[in-house]
């Protein structure tokens, strides 16, 4: 419950065997042979209108075999009932671009791509493609035509399906995940030649979103990627998922850096160490620093001091924050 470990009482621990067995059932030839092979199997399970969908991962540990299930939603939550900012529906509005979404594992990153694909598949008449690993959400089609691609059964790699992409006439790309120089190089690409892209990285912050980019690319070419996220990038969405005080739920935490001209300078410049200073001056246009947040939570009662110290950047500003 709310992100923490409980354990279900009454129930017995299933024996290894018979474990084993039932996972495996529920495995198609593909799946089955790819994780008898590699011992790993990152996947969804759909269990139809009775069971529902679930994001799956099936391993091989010390004591046998093990299945992890994390219920999807069968509705794209709305963006009320994820408690995002209201500047994230402005990312939504672009015609082209990069917006990024970041944050540790199980921070909603996902939920909050997919309440912003749903957004623009109900409101406007466009080709939206998105390359998911694997799928989650499954999006139907609105207003807009969406086209839904996972790695594994429907494209090898991220970026051979990005840069198909730029071949099947997009106007919204979505990238689960951008975890290599090429996938990251195309996804930049897109977003300079005219698509709407929006993809997800795991970093804490904006700061570092922009550096683990750049660090990605040889020296050499570090330069022209500046510039290019200088002009391609509108914006970052950074997640964090904290246990709420009663433990029953939890409450999410953003860091939102919107892409202004100063902002943009300091990219290309190399003068990201800034970037802070400029966010913290920026609220008037709904920037917003992760530690700010936050506070703000803690001091709404929401969320406990001790669970805020513990994932603040600048642990001792905090705390002084929370103190007065």
């Amino acid at each position: 419950m709310a992100g923490r470990l409980s354990e279900i009482e009454g129930m017995q621990p299933i024996p290894a065997e018979r474990c084993e067995k039932a996972l495996l059932s529920l495995l198609n030839g593909q799946r089955r042979q790819l994780f008898l092979e590699t011992n790993d199997l990152d996947f969804c399970y759909d269990g139809g209108e009775e069971l529902g969908r679930f994001r799956s991962n099936f391993m091989r540990q010390h004591r046998g075999m093990d299945g992890i299930f994390r219920l999807i939603s069968s509705q794209v939550p709305s963006f009320e009932e994820l408690k995002l900012p209201p500047l994230v529906k402005k990312f939504t509005e672009y015609k082209q671009g990069i917006v990024l979404v970041t944050g540790p594992k199980g921070s909603g990153k996902t939920t909050t791509l997919a309440a912003m694909v749903d957004l623009i598949n109900s409101t406007r008449a466009e080709h939206i493609i998105t390359v998911e690993d694997p799928i989650e959400f499954v999006h139907p089609c609105k207003k807009g035509h969406v086209n839904q691609r996972e790695v594994g059964p429907h494209t090898k790699t991220f970026s051979a399906a990005l840069r198909a992409a730029l071949r099947e006439a997009p106007d919204v790309i979505m990238v689960g995940e951008m975890r290599d120089l090429e996938t990251t190089s195309l996804a930049i690409t897109a977003a300079e030649t005219g698509h709407l892209v929006f993809a997800t990285l795991h970093t804490p912050d904006a700061l570092r979103t922009i550096d683990r980019i750049l660090d990605v690319f040889p020296p050499k070419e570090q330069g022209q990627i500046r510039s290019m996220i200088a002009e391609s990038m509108r914006g970052i969405i950074s997640q964090l998922l904290i246990p709420s005080v009663d433990g029953k739920s939890q409450e999410l935490a953003v860091e939102i850096l919107v892409n202004t001209v100063a902002i943009g300078n300091l990219i290309r410049e190399a003068k990201t160490f800034q970037l802070r200073g400029v966010m913290q001056t920026g609220r008037k246009l709904g920037m917003q620093l992760m530690d700010d947040a936050l506070v703000e939570l803690a001091k709404a009662n929401k969320v406990s001091k001790e669970d805020v110290l513990a994932v603040a950047t600048e642990r001792n500003r905090v705390e002084s924050e929370l103190s007065n």
